[in-house]
């Protein structure tokens, strides 16, 4: 589940905001921070109009105990039909593919002396710098930032079991819905452990600065709108399968432009998992809707206005600050804007997010069991992606005017990289 993050947390430029901002517009504010440079003005402007940290943790407190009870009956009701329709999804492990399967191998193949293992995995070494030489800085920053927002699952998984009808009461429960979190954590853990020991082998990034900032986000956790919620944790977990699918995707794509194809073929083995992963959490958010249109209608409109925070976003290193955390250049702003400008996630991608789960849902096509707040809520998310857009392209109009900011990361050895 990378993150990746960004869209609504991308940075792009500076947005202009109009005298119409009214409190519903308040969760596309949030959302647009990202899309921002760090250091531009209008940042401030739009935290001013926005919840602080601070007050957005009290709120979120105060709702992780007001989950409607009937959301965790109807999540209970459909175990049976999570067994039949997600279980299925996840890979058996003896087929499933392994880190080992993409990088050199440093144990002795059958009939091989340690001697040639050595000279074999050398080689391998070799090849996959050779491969590595050529990435940019830019790039770099991108699939570090990925890698250690994946490397926070044990954060992931313990949230998820906080999930009121969802979460593994056991640790070895035989529920469904148990069982995929566990096959999903199993297999989420593999892609960490990928691009760790890729970034590791290509010698190109601080590796002990980059498992500071690891060691800092599994510190610093995560925050979510409304973390006992199922409604809200499968919509959440949707939209984040879907962004991850199509970051480590740009990832491969620009891999490959700059020749380096085991970085290509890592990150498309893992962008596949992803959508598989998207798949499951969409399914059972589109059977949902069918049960319970009103509920689900309201859920995403409050994820949508809440924003998708970003499970990367407590990020931290010793420039960043022990506490990580959102806010005008702090590390993961920066990573954020980084993955803007080279086209690895973007505020365009996150419209596209949008756009793809109101068509994949029928939310449009909600009609009758709709309460009157349902009905805002569908009015509100159905027309949330060409708002976005619009604010998007105000972002890209005021940035053309102005020089791009550059920041330095210790992911690699504090050298600087455009911003925006």
């Amino acid at each position: 589940m990378v993150t990746m993050q960004a869209g609504l947390q991308a940075t792009a430029a500076p947005v202009k905001l109009c005298s119409g901002f009214n409190r519903s517009d308040a969760g596309s504010a949030r959302g647009l921070i990202r899309l921002l440079s760090p250091a531009d003005p209008s940042v401030h402007v739009l935290r001013a109009c926005c919840s602080s940290r601070g007050r957005r943790i009290t709120a979120v407190a105060a709702a992780a105990s007001a989950v409607p009870r009937e959301q965790v009956e109807v999540v209970r009701s459909l175990a049976g039909w999570a067994g039949e329709h997600m279980l299925p999804l996840l890979a058996p492990v003896e087929s499933a593919w392994q880190p080992h399967d993409y990088l050199p191998r440093s144990s002795p193949a059958p009939g091989a002396s340690e001697a040639e293992a050595l000279e074999a995995f050398t080689a391998g070494v070799a090849a996959l710098r050779a491969g590595a030489a050529e990435l940019p800085d830019d790039v770099l920053v991108c699939l570090v930032g990925n890698m250690v927002t994946e490397e926070a699952l044990p954060t992931y998984q313990s949230m998820a079991n906080r999930t009121e009808g969802l979460g593994d009461a056991t640790g070895c429960s035989a529920i469904p819905w148990a069982r995929w979190l566990r096959g999903w954590t199993a297999e989420e853990n593999r892609h960490g452990d990928l691009l760790n020991r890729y970034l590791y082998l290509t010698g190109r990034v601080d590796m002990r600065q980059v498992e500071m900032t690891v060691h800092h986000l599994i510190r610093n956790g995560m925050e979510m709108l409304v973390p006992t919620s199922p409604y809200h944790s499968l919509i959440y977990a949707s939209f984040q399968e879907r962004a991850t699918f199509i970051s480590h995707g740009h990832t491969a794509r620009l891999a490959r432009q700059h020749g380096d194809a085991t970085l290509a073929t890592i990150c498309g083995v893992i962008a596949a998992d992803e959508r598989r992963h998207e798949a499951g959490y969409t399914l059972a958010c589109a059977r949902i809707f069918e049960v319970d249109p009103d509920g689900m209608a309201r859920a995403l409109a409050d994820v949508m206005r809440g924003k998708v925070t970003m499970p990367g976003q407590l990020m931290g290193d010793n420039a960043g600050g022990e506490d990580g955390g959102a806010g005008a250049g702090s590390l993961f702003d920066r990573f954020s804007a980084v993955a803007q400008r080279a086209g690895v996630y973007t505020a365009s991608d996150y419209g596209d997010l949008v756009e793809h789960f109101v068509r994949r849902w029928r939310v449009a096509e909600l009609g009758d069991g709709l309460s009157g707040e349902g009905r805002r809520a569908q009015e509100y998310v159905c027309g949330l992606a060409p708002k976005i857009r619009r604010m998007e392209e105000l972002a890209h109009r005021r940035a053309a005017r102005g020089e791009p900011a550059r920041a330095s990361f210790s992911w690699i050895f504090d050298r600087s990289v455009v911003l925006g």
